[in-house]
């Protein structure tokens, strides 16, 4: 993983191609006529002009962007991630003066999580170049409580750290926790976590003569009284499987433990790696619903959704988690249900909904939904990776792998399939490599307007379905995959329940007439912003073919009649 945060760039010269304007007034000879001016909003950074041209491709200003500041950017405007690389800016609306919001992932940046033993939580993103010094004048400005901060000590690895010393100087091994004692020394651990940089820096509010014996046991005994991760189950009949049940146990030993969770830099949301008792072991991901794309308590500087809709149209902030699950619930194993804990077809990692103590998350204001200091969110299996997708050629991937992703997300209508939320897992040398599909908090949208498969474009797509495959998509029903839901907890929406019917639909007919991922997914997914898919043109049609309030039964069958005709036109290669 890398890292995600503050943007800090130098002034941007007068003679910059990004400059739009000299400083006599005259416009700059690099500047077209078609050119606009927009702003990148990076959190807690001041905001960055950018000279473009409305004509120019997503592809084209991620790229710019990349030259002068960080990798794999992703820009969202009017509350929808700009996503489709091959569209233009225009397509989706943005214009001269507009302002995009920049989320970044790179390796300059520091998280500082300050706890104190009340439970009293401190937030920074700090640059590396930064001191040490820095970190106690952010906590002097927010820790009304701290008393003088420059009484505190900061240690790390054992030795007591000097205030001049670069944060970028802790990194021994990539990574680093330090633990801010007050008055009195305690064991302080580091612990690497591959390219990230977590500080989590502990400030336990005690007199003198309380000592620091033990801050986790005092921790308990004030804040715990019950477990610390609890499932969400509305229906008692429900029983957790072995697997389910053992996640939890694991990711809430560790918080007992004292192993605090380690914010991901990944993605757009608040996501969690949680470890086990022994902390060295990292057993989940837990991924807050407050903590989503434009919910109120984002940490990622994302605005709050207007309207309710998530990034991707079709979908509602706060529902990321309860996707997350169905996902999993619906990727059943070959040959039916899941039974024993068998993995599903598609190997989505386990994931179940959960009340979790809250504890080293991002905070910002309480959520009427949620009791006080507790989250809800989805737990999802940790899962052990050499990379993902999209740190290698999409050639050596294996075909099967590419296929049972491609009918998850096509059962799913997966409105964010991309190479990096595909885990590449190699096994012992010989074994083939594994794919793991995760990130499913945009599948089954409202709508198909968003569906995007990045695997389309792969040359397995191209490729047939074997026997296995056909038989296991042949006895998918979408009936009793709604009804699951709904055992499980989530009532999906009509418009929901309705996109998974059509969906498997279209799969169930595509696999019979021997169509190929591409030739299926290529009916779901718009080629550019504005002009409908294939799969939206039958919808359109099916609705201007029936009444008003017409039965959902009547409306599927004239969907398939009409289903039936547009794939019988398509040729098979």
């Amino acid at each position: 993983m890398s890292s995600s945060g503050v943007l800090t760039l130098s002034p941007v010269r007068e003679d910059s191609p990004v400059f739009p304007l000299r400083f006599d007034g005259s416009r700059s000879s690099h500047c077209s006529q078609e050119s606009i001016l927009i702003f990148l909003q990076v959190p807690e950074s001041s905001v960055i002009p950018l000279r473009v041209l409305d004509s120019e491709s997503i592809a084209s200003v991620k790229l710019r962007i990349q030259k002068f500041a960080v990798k794999k950017p992703k820009l969202v405007f009017g509350g929808r991630e700009l996503a489709r690389n091959n569209s233009l800016l225009r397509d989706y609306g943005v214009g001269d003066g507009n302002v995009l919001h920049l989320v970044i992932r790179f390796s300059d940046l520091r998280y500082i999580i300050v706890r104190t033993i009340s439970g009293e939580t401190y937030n920074f993103k700090v640059e590396r170049s930064r001191n040490v010094g820095y970190i106690k004048q952010q906590l002097a400005k927010r820790g009304k409580n701290l008393g003088d901060v420059d009484d505190h000590r900061l240690i790390c690895d054992g030795e007591e750290l000097d205030d001049h010393q670069l944060i970028d100087n802790l990194s021994k091994e990539n990574d680093a926790v330090i633990h801010l004692l007050i008055q009195k020394c305690a064991k302080v651990r580091t612990k690497p976590f591959e390219k990230d940089f977590e500080l989590s820096i502990d400030a336990p509010l005690l007199k003198e003569k309380d000592g620091v014996r033990d801050l986790r046991m005092v921790a308990r005994t004030l804040l715990y009284k019950d477990s610390w991760i609890k499932p969400v189950i509305d229906d008692p009949k429900v029983e957790l499987s072995r697997v389910i049940s053992d996640l939890i146990h694991s990711a809430s030993s560790g918080l007992e433990k004292g192993n605090l969770p380690i914010m991901s830099s990944e993605g757009t949301g608040g996501a969690y790696i949680m470890q086990d008792g022994s902390g060295q072991k990292f057993v989940a991901i837990f991924k807050p619903i407050d903590e989503e794309p434009m919910a109120e308590n984002n940490p990622r500087g994302l605005p709050l959704s207007d309207n309710g809709e998530g990034l991707k149209k079709g979908t509602r902030v706060g529902e990321g988690a309860l996707r997350e699950v169905a996902a999993y619930i619906l990727d059943h194993p070959i040959g039916g249900k899941r039974i024993n804990d068998e993995a599903g077809f598609a190997g989505v990692p386990p994931t179940t909904m959960v009340w979790c103590f809250d504890t080293g998350f991002h905070h910002s204001e309480p959520c009427d939904y949620v009791p006080k200091n507790f989250k809800i969110g989805s737990l999802q299996a940790f899962v052990e990776n050499n990379g993902s997708c999209e740190d290698m050629g999409p050639r050596v991937f294996p075909v099967q792998e590419v296929h049972k992703i491609s009918v998850l997300d096509i059962r799913l209508a997966n409105a964010d399939r991309h190479a990096g939320n595909i885990l590449i897992r190699k096994n012992e040398e010989g074994e083939p490599m594994v794919l793991v599909p995760i990130d499913h908090g945009y599948c089954l949208p409202e709508n198909f307007e968003d569906c995007t498969f990045e695997w389309l474009y792969w040359p397995q797509a191209r490729q047939h379905f074997n026997d296995t495959t056909i038989d296991y998509i042949k006895a998918l029903d979408a009936e009793e995959d709604i009804a699951l839901l709904k055992y499980y907890g989530w009532n999906p929406s009509p418009e929901c329940a309705r996109t998974l019917r059509i969906s498997t639909m279209l799969l169930k007919k595509g696999a019979e007439r021997g169509l190929t991922p591409y030739d299926i997914g290529s009916i779901m997914c718009r080629e550019t912003v504005h002009k409908e898919s294939k799969m939206e043109e039958m919808i359109r049609e099916a609705n201007d073919a029936v009444l008003p309030g017409t039965r959902e039964a009547v409306f599927l069958e004239t969907l398939s009649e009409i289903m039936d005709r547009h794939l019988d036109q398509v040729k098979i290669i």
